[in-house]
């Protein structure tokens, strides 16, 4: 095999390799959907501890990528990775083994911390050893990876599923499958060339992996690279290593606000809460057309991956910037203009608080306090009204059972009347999957992975993941409260106004990176 041929293979699995965290990031993400209503009922949860228990991994997330940085930087990127294995393994086999609640939440934690750090590692290492006319697209395989996992996470439930009582422990402890190969996998991995040269200070062995992956560069030209990758760590020691500081305003204020504009598009909102939006569009399976949304965003990832070295990652964010305008408008004025999806949304919230009420005067409930129970009644009744509004129901019966009837009927009937509307909605869901996948989704991690100087790179990723887990974190904890007070449409709307911002943002304030080698590219940002 011709040698260019053969390392470009090597750089594929070694980036392939990396990329893994994303798909064991995106399988420990979504097998907990599976699990989480066996959970409640096994451990007789309250509402509050259900709620902690599920997003105990997202908080553990927010800690990852808040210290990513340190271990990336002092134990290397190939060692960090490789100990992101560990923990992924870890949390599979202890959420799996868990007899109690507090036990679970400690695991799934764990898992969490591996997901925030591997955001910080895996696209860092990947862009680091990549070639700048391919670095696009090798580090996108992280978000790829991630896309992968989310659909393998769903499969594995579904086939798990009947495997009795205790299938919630097989779906959680399947996990520790790939985590422990990818482990192994990671021994394999060479170091950073930039990071031993700009952390390590070993230029010696730098340059050995310099050579493994330019097979068609001489020794002066490996020499070469080897210098403009020193000559950067200099510029940096004589900032006292300070990572806030004037020189690096402008990445740091690129890495927040591609990070801030990613989760105020609403993309986690719609991704984690798919089922209950395509429900108050009228859907009566709601999880199954979900699915879609999960075979578009996979099928438009590929296509980012395949673009991003192509048109650019500025061209991407623009892109799906107008795709993102366009359907969250369009799906605002649907849900704004039709009373019918009103409906539906007061009937599904007299559902769902029909539910509590319910699962609150179980005999077999526990940690519920009577002021919960009374809350809850209370929260129930104010549903009813607001559902007697809009409809021919009574907002007075008799009994829960009655009152769940009345709504689930009234749902239907709205449904069945919103018609092609619902088809319109579903549509713009579509699409706005797409944009993400072609723009945000494929470029974030590739884009801050690119834009700080080496020995800042680390904590800018840091930096940037922190900012995106904090939001998605804070958005998904908030969601619940807002859409039972707030029409859809207007959430819409808002994520919509959000996009227009980023649109002007891409435009005014975004550097093309696309094939500009790293110490370059601090260069173009007035870095040197």
């Amino acid at each position: 095999m011709h040698p260019k041929r053969s390392m470009q293979n090597r750089l594929f699995i070694w980036s392939l390799t990396a990329a893994l965290a994303g798909f064991l990031f995106g399988f420990d993400t979504v097998v907990i959907s599976g699990a989480e209503k066996t959970i409640q009922s096994l451990w007789q949860l309250s509402p509050g501890t259900h709620g902690w228990a599920m997003s105990m991994a997202l908080w553990g997330t927010v800690l990852g990528s808040m210290i990513g940085g340190f271990p990336t930087d002092r134990l290397g990127r190939k060692s960090t990775l490789l100990w992101i294995g560990v923990l992924y393994f870890v949390s599979a086999i202890w959420s799996a083994a868990a007899t109690d609640v507090y036990s679970f939440m400690i695991a799934r934690f764990i898992g969490g911390v591996g997901v925030g750090i591997s955001t910080v590692a895996a696209p860092l290492y990947i862009s680091e050893i990549s070639p700048s006319g391919q670095r696009g697209w090798m580090a996108g395989m992280f978000q790829f990876n991630i896309v992968f996992g989310i659909l393998v996470a769903l499969v594995s439930n579904a086939l798990i599923s009947g495997l009795g009582e205790n299938a919630w422990r097989w779906m959680l402890g399947v996990e520790a499958i790939p985590a422990i190969l990818y482990t192994l996998f990671c021994f394999g991995l060479p170091k950073s060339p930039r990071w031993l040269i700009a952390v390590k200070k070993d230029r010696l062995t730098a340059e050995k992996i310099l050579t493994q992956i330019n097979p068609e560069s001489d020794q002066a030209k490996v020499s070469s690279m080897a210098d403009e990758i020193e000559q950067s760590a200099p510029q940096e020691d004589a900032s006292n290593g300070k990572f806030w500081s004037s020189q690096l305003r402008k990445p740091i204020a690129l890495a927040f606000l591609i990070a801030f504009f990613n989760q105020l598009s609403g993309i986690n909102i719609i991704l984690y809460f798919a089922p209950r939006l395509l429900g108050l569009a009228g859907f009566e399976d709601p999880f199954t057309a979900a699915i879609g949304l999960g075979l578009v965003n996979l099928v438009f990832t590929f296509v980012g991956l395949w673009l991003i070295d192509k048109l650019g990652r500025k061209s991407l964010l623009l892109i799906g910037s107008i795709g993102y305008i366009l359907s969250l408008g369009v799906c605002g004025w649907a849900f704004l203009t039709n009373d019918d999806f009103k409906v539906v949304s007061n009937a599904q919230n007299v559902i769902d608080a029909a539910g509590v009420v319910s699962m609150l005067d179980s005999v077999d409930y526990r940690e519920v306090s009577d002021s919960e129970k009374a809350n809850a009644r209370a929260a129930l009744g104010k549903a009813s009204v607001e559902l007697a509004k809009d409809s021919d129901a009574s907002g007075a019966r008799n009994g829960v059972a009655e009152i769940v009837t009345v709504a689930e009927e009234v749902k239907a009937a709205a449904s069945k009347r919103l018609g092609s509307s619902s088809y319109l909605v579903l549509g713009c869901l579509l699409a706005f999957i797409a944009s993400h996948a072609v723009g945000q989704g494929a470029v974030i991690w590739v884009f801050i992975s690119e834009i700080f100087p080496n020995s800042h790179r680390a904590a800018g990723q840091a930096f940037g993941c922190f900012t995106h887990w904090i939001l998605a974190a804070l958005l998904t904890l908030l969601f619940p409260i807002v859409i039972a007070n707030v029409d859809a449409g207007w959430l819409f709307v808002f994520f919509c106004f959000m996009m227009c911002l980023q649109l002007l943002w891409v435009v005014t304030m975004v550097p093309e990176t696309k094939g500009v080698p790293l110490e370059k590219i601090q260069k173009m940002l007035g870095l040197n």
